[in-house]
């Protein structure tokens, strides 16, 4: 069996019924030479699931959250997001969270609910990949910037313009509407 993706596509003539040899092309498939070791390429048509920590002061009454700033990759450094990551295949995604948050951060949390997106695959950040987002305090440890990040910073839910006013990545954006609707009890923007 030949793997597909290690496949280029070349083209022969020929005819089918009634159609002259010379205006038809059929493609043929040729199999690539692979290298000695070359990664081998995988069909990527699944989505790639992403969490992200919501960290607020209090999840019975947030007045705070905290955000990080990218440092990589270079379209996104010096822009601001949830810190968080990408879920292992077969891991939880909260439990995908709990590890993030910890290796990013250095912090343990407490997960509240679930900021609700409009799929259940959680908010799109491209064609490729969606975030689920879940608000969480502190339960040990203190944030660093570890990881991904070159800073941290707490912003006052009570003040939108303040959080708002930081150059968000463009995808966060609309998580950070629907967070700050949901936090003064509104009907969330999306």
């Amino acid at each position: 069996m030949v793997d597909r993706h290690l496949l280029s596509v070349g083209a022969t003539r020929g005819a089918g019924p009634g159609i002259p040899a010379s205006d038809v092309v059929r493609p043929t498939i040729v199999p690539r030479q692979r290298r000695q070791g070359a990664p081998r390429l995988v069909d990527v048509t699944e989505l790639i699931s992403v969490v992200g920590g919501a960290v607020v002061d209090s999840l019975a009454a947030p007045r705070t959250l905290l955000v990080a700033r990218r440092t990589a990759p270079p379209q996104f450094a010096g822009m601001w997001e949830f810190p968080g990551g990408k879920v292992d295949p077969g891991e939880a995604p909260e439990r995908a969270l709990h590890r993030e948050l910890l290796e990013e951060l250095g912090v343990e949390v407490r997960l509240g609910p679930e900021l609700s997106a409009e799929s259940p695959t959680g908010w799109p950040l491209n064609g490729r990949a969606a975030m689920r987002v879940w608000f969480a305090e502190l339960a040990a440890g203190t944030p660093q910037p570890l990881e991904d990040h070159d800073e941290l910073r707490w912003v006052a839910l009570a003040d939108p313009a303040e959080v708002l006013g930081l150059p968000w990545i463009p995808a966060d954006l609309p998580i950070v509407e629907a967070l700050l609707a949901a936090v003064a009890g509104e009907p969330s923007p999306n």
